[in-house]
């Protein structure tokens, strides 16, 4: 049931729907502890451990040492260094400073009974001065210190702004992204919704070209997106369609979604067992504000195209592919008539909602996949 991507840097194989952390430490433990175990034996093995509530980590470190000794191989923990827990029944804490860091990452590796991290993240880089202090703390270097000794196998960076998550990428040091993607921030709506439409598009393609994962944060904006009276939208999308348009965007490697519970995780699941049809966002081409120009949504509002191309899955399958799901190109190539087959009668482009210039697209695609 379960579907996997391969991180671009390492080839981990990650479960393309993993698990966050903001809300299930405040879930009963034994509730906690049988969500994980659930969780695992699901196929879920990506875990974020940006907690909101300390005994999180009890409840993981329980989890795994019901289901058996070898459990800890097949996980991969994404922990963040700046996320800060002062004791066993802590709220979730933000710092730069470098002592309090290592005072919490000790704890959680004790807690979990490991010593080693599989993504040791620069945490929560919003604003330059974050930046700064995270450097001149030396935490930085520490965190850079441990990757060199082994002990952090990847380093990466969890951030809302594209101004920063560009400023550590130039450092050429970070294999994985932890980033808010929805439709509501990347149309620049929400709190989170930093940086226009065209420069978030523009980080995404970058990641892909530097061979750089993303993890996704807020795939449902907080619930913004699921209710009709608080998405800047005027009408709720489902779970499954924000779960979709987050796997479509180019460089996703997994989604992190919270849960509070085992209902919440055998809902998350359902997204497996759903139809194409309840997956389908294309709702977003009448919905969606007019700065998401310029990017193709899948909605195929430009069919029929006179030569017989289904546009939108021909973008659908390359964007898939860039991002590293190695069954797209098969998909691509399968298809009856491809992006080679456009002769650039505009008829598409008059159509697109969006104002894709999908002649252009055609030309690239096709260009990609030698047809």
């Amino acid at each position: 049931m379960m579907e996997y991507r391969e991180l671009p840097h390492g080839g981990e194989r990650i479960s393309v729907i993993g698990l966050g952390g903001a809300q299930l430490g405040a879930t009963e433990h034994h509730e906690a502890v049988a969500t994980y175990v659930e969780a695992f034996q699901s196929g879920i093995n990506f875990i974020d451990l940006a907690a909101g509530h300390a005994p999180l980590f009890s409840a993981l470190g329980e989890a795994m040492r019901e289901i058996g000794p070898t459990t800890r191989e097949q996980l991969y923990f994404q922990m963040h260094f700046g996320a800060n827990y002062v004791s066993p029944q802590a709220e979730y804490g933000w710092t730069t400073n470098l002592d309090a860091m290592k005072r919490s990452i000790d704890w959680e590796l004790s807690v979990l009974g490991t010593d080693y991290i599989d993504f040791g993240f620069i945490h929560c880089i919003d604003e330059a001065s974050d930046l700064n202090q995270y450097v001149a703390s030396g935490a930085l270097d520490y965190v850079r210190s441990l990757h060199d000794q082994g002990i952090i196998h990847h380093i990466g960076l969890s951030t809302h702004n594209p101004e920063l998550a560009n400023r550590v990428l130039d450092l050429g040091i970070i294999d994985l992204m932890m980033f808010s993607i929805n439709p509501v921030y990347d149309y620049g709506k929400g709190t989170y919704g930093l940086g226009t439409s065209a420069e978030r598009q523009a980080l995404y393609q970058r990641c892909v070209d530097e061979g750089v994962g993303i993890s996704v944060m807020k795939a449902f904006a907080g619930g913004q997106l699921l209710d009709a009276t608080r998405s800047p939208f005027h009408q709720a999308l489902t779970r499954y369609q924000c779960l979709q348009y987050a796997l479509d965007t180019p460089g996703v490697v997994c989604v992190v979604p919270g849960v509070r519970d085992r209902k919440d995780l055998h809902e998350l699941l359902g997204y497996f067992e759903a139809s194409d049809k309840e997956r389908d966002y294309s709702v977003l081409s009448d919905l969606a504000p007019e700065n998401a120009a310029g990017r193709c949504v899948y909605c195929n509002h430009c069919a029929p195209c006179p030569q017989g191309i289904h546009i939108g899955l021909v973008n659908k399958y390359y964007d898939l592919t860039l991002a590293g799901d190695v069954l797209a190109r098969d998909h691509y190539a399968k298809l009856e008539r491809k992006a080679g087959d456009c002769v650039s009668c505009g008829h598409c482009n008059s159509r697109c909602p969006f104002g894709v210039d999908q002649v252009a697209r055609m030309h690239e695609i096709a260009s990609y996949f030698g047809a």
